[in-house]
């Protein structure tokens, strides 16, 4: 993807081995690159939301390994990638992406000879992953923009109506996103559409990544609070719902950022088709049920705060009064069948239990 004319993607190597990302937390008013050399600083970047989203998490678990490696002796390799994989592990405990990268990076240098050999193999295997992931995401958007095409054709002239939630874009990935990617890409064959832009509290990734993402892309959104999503149903004002996923159990239950559930409980009120867009790598086939997916829960300072610019100063507010209580749960569970389908690098599959099974079928991913 493009900043202001210039390609970007949202996590990379640098020439020097450092990795370098895009620090979201000042988007959109300030556009930051941050550098870490050590896996614990990587680490912590993906804990406190410097980098953020599924399918970024998982390709900055693999250059974490990578940053591991690099510290360690030939005789402590082992051990320190073992250190960096548990490490890891426990950053962001609802993203599958995260421990499906870190188990990828072992089982490419399980049984290396030498550790001229096991460096090899784990910069070969980083590297797959991350342009993997990339390429999963560009065919995510060709499927869904063929889908999008679709449902525009039956408006006639009128723009698609897409509502949105968190952030499902490039910022969220590597490169192209998920949920935005076929936006983007029926954007840019001229589909005329419209984005609503949920704005995603309690820390606004609607309102402050996806809307950045839309306007750099020249695509055009209008900004909502999370409680008028309803109306705009009512109202119908919405034509499709698209939304990314966290991770997907074999049922095909969804977690997702807090706030998609009820939005998925809306469209079927409302008659409206809400699609999950997630590569096969956000599905979890060691898991049946949502109620078995491990749900973050973040620090009560994110609902007692909001950041944003005052002047050119980036600054943080107390909103709720001295004393006040908070319970920050950062993601909920979607039930399968609420789904209308999952958009995938494949192709569009059913949100069933059948459905996730020929999806894993196809992608070779089994428990």
């Amino acid at each position: 993807m493009r900043v202001n004319g210039r390609a970007y993607r949202t996590i990379w190597r640098t020439p020097d081995g450092a990795i370098a990302f895009i620090d979201q937390r000042f988007l959109p008013h300030r556009f930051l690159i941050e550098e870490v050399r050590t896996v614990e600083a990587l680490a912590d970047a993906i804990r406190e939301m410097h980098i953020r989203g599924a399918i970024a998490l998982g390709a900055a678990a693999a250059y974490g390994m990578e940053l591991a490696a690099a510290s360690a002796s030939d005789a402590d390799l082992p051990t320190a990638l073992a250190r960096a994989a548990e490490l890891l592990k426990q950053t962001r405990p609802t993203a599958v992406n995260i421990a499906w990268a870190v188990d990828s990076i072992l089982k490419a240098v399980a049984g290396a000879q030498s550790a001229e050999e096991l460096r090899h193999r784990l910069r070969t295997a980083v590297d797959a992953l991350v342009e993997g992931e990339v390429e999963r995401c560009r065919r995510i958007g060709e499927h869904g923009a063929a889908l999008l095409e679709t449902l525009a054709q039956r408006k006639a002239t009128a723009p698609l109506q897409i509502l949105t939630h968190c952030n499902a874009g490039w910022l969220g990935c590597v490169d192209y996103g998920t949920a935005l990617a076929p936006v983007y890409v029926a954007a840019d064959r001229g589909i005329p559409l419209h984005v609503w832009v949920s704005e995603t509290r309690p820390r606004n990734q609607g309102a402050a990544l996806t809307a950045w993402e839309l306007q750099q892309h020249g695509v055009p959104y209008t900004v909502v609070v999370d409680s008028a999503c309803g109306h705009l149903l009512q109202q119908g004002m919405v034509d499709v719902a698209l939304v990314g996923a966290d991770r997907i159990t074999r049922r095909g239950d969804t977690a997702n950022k807090i706030g998609t559930y009820p939005k998925a409980l809306l469209c079927r009120a409302h008659g409206v088709p809400f699609y999950v867009a997630a590569p096969s790598s956000s599905f979890d086939p060691t898991l049946t049920n949502g109620t078995d997916i491990p749900l973050e829960e973040r620090s009560p300072e994110e609902v007692h705060t909001a950041s944003g610019l005052h002047g050119d100063r980036f600054v943080t507010v107390r909103i709720t009064p001295d004393g006040a209580r908070a319970w920050n749960p950062s993601f909920d569970v979607t039930p399968a069948e609420l789904i209308t389908g999952f958009l995938t690098e494949y192709g569009l599959f059913p949100a069933t239990a059948e459905g996730v099974e020929d999806l894993l079928a196809t992608a070779h991913v089994y428990p």
